[in-house]
């Protein structure tokens, strides 16, 4: 399937991994992003236009959900990771980021609520809602999340190891299936949906959805090292599909690259994708981990999708 490259929605700072919330309001779509300050990750969004998604129409002031306290799973910073409405409650997952000793940062994922339609959140909790186990010994992380006949199915980031490379310490992660039956409550399977080629050391954001009955993944990965601003080695996005949401086929990995458009020359990463008005969007980010802003794609050929 491919994408077509519709440029930059928002670029006033550093914006890292768009989260699309598409039933804001009849007129907007709320976009939720983590900007960077002081090396933490503080969580902000901006309002776009749904009949023109290049224009901005509103956005935040100050971070909407605080950082942890000094030992929380959240204290070195809040990133917004998936958005899912129940009955008029939104339920905002987010990425807990926290420091250790022993390798670079440690991930697990926390949830906020709001109950006035996404203008103020409260922490569910202090903790985690998915965090590390014996079913999930390493960090977790971005997360997508869809709700079928009662159950919540997520396709999540999951640690396998960290490795020094050239005098690096770098993680290795690939995307597995977990399940619960009130969103809060984790079951890890086990499940690998998308593991790791020989060459790749990271795959992250998965963004899933459905058409015509048919899973479709869109996901970014990356080489093992030297991936930071080596284009040969960055993030590219890719595409699988699944017939039941767990066993999945990569058909392409690069249905959206690197070109000569400003600000994604390098990297292209963290898909989060939506329908509006029957065609599918893409939101991601581009050079620098989202340091040049957001940008957003659409479906080029519907049919091919099928």
């Amino acid at each position: 399937m491919k994408w077509k490259k519709q440029g930059l929605v928002f670029g006033d700072h550093w914006s890292q991994l768009p989260v699309v919330d598409s039933h804001y309001t009849d007129s907007s779509l709320r976009v939720y992003y983590s900007q960077r300050i002081g090396n933490k990750s503080y969580p902000n969004f901006i309002d776009i236009d749904k009949n023109n998604l290049n224009k901005v129409i509103n956005q935040s002031d100050k971070p909407i959900i605080p950082l942890g306290e000094l030992g929380r799973f959240d204290q070195a910073g809040v990133m917004p990771a998936e958005i899912i409405t129940v009955s008029g409650i939104k339920y905002l997952y987010y990425i807990g980021w926290s420091n250790r000793t022993d390798v670079p940062y440690f991930n697990t994922i926390g949830l906020a609520i709001s109950e006035d339609g996404g203008e103020n959140y409260r922490k569910f909790s202090t903790g985690p809602v998915f965090g590390c186990s014996h079913k999930e010994p390493g960090y977790t992380g971005t997360i997508s999340i869809m709700i079928e006949n009662g159950i919540w199915r997520a396709w999540y980031l999951s640690c396998q190891k960290w490795e020094k490379i050239n005098n690096i310490i770098e993680p290795f992660y690939d995307i597995k299936y977990a399940e619960s039956t009130n969103g809060i409550d984790w079951e890890p399977t086990g499940k690998v949906c998308i593991p790791l080629g020989k060459d790749m050391g990271g795959i992250s954001q998965a963004s899933v959805f459905k058409k015509d009955g048919k899973y479709h993944m869109m996901f970014s990965h990356r080489k093992k090292t030297d991936y930071r601003i080596n284009p040969e080695n960055s993030y590219r996005i890719g595409h699988a599909t699944s017939n039941d949401g767990i066993s999945w086929e990569v058909k392409d990995y690069k249905c959206l690259n690197i070109g000569t458009e400003k600000g994604e020359t390098v990297m292209v990463e963290y898909p989060y994708v939506i329908k509006l008005n029957n065609s599918h969007y893409m939101f991601y980010n581009g050079d620098g981990f989202g340091k040049t802003g957001i940008f957003y794609a659409k479906e080029n050929t519907p049919m091919l999708w099928k």
